[in-house]
């Protein structure tokens, strides 16, 4: 049983790494997509102006911004 929580351990703090290397360039991408559509590009322009590293050190402590 111990055995599974590490896994879980270990693939939660792979997803943050990995979210914390790749967010900017998907941050972006879905951006892009949303304008696209017809979305509202003041929010795009607002969310690629931050970086992950601010935007996850500005997380209120319920998980939203």
């Amino acid at each position: 049983m111990v055995e599974y929580i590490i896994i879980v351990v270990i693939i939660a703090i792979a997803a943050i790494a990995i979210f914390g290397v790749f967010g900017d360039t998907i941050r972006a991408k879905l951006g892009g997509a949303v304008a696209e559509l017809g979305g509202d590009t003041g929010e795009k322009d607002a969310a690629l102006s931050t970086s992950s590293h601010d935007w996850l050190k500005n997380m209120d402590k319920d998980g939203g911004n």
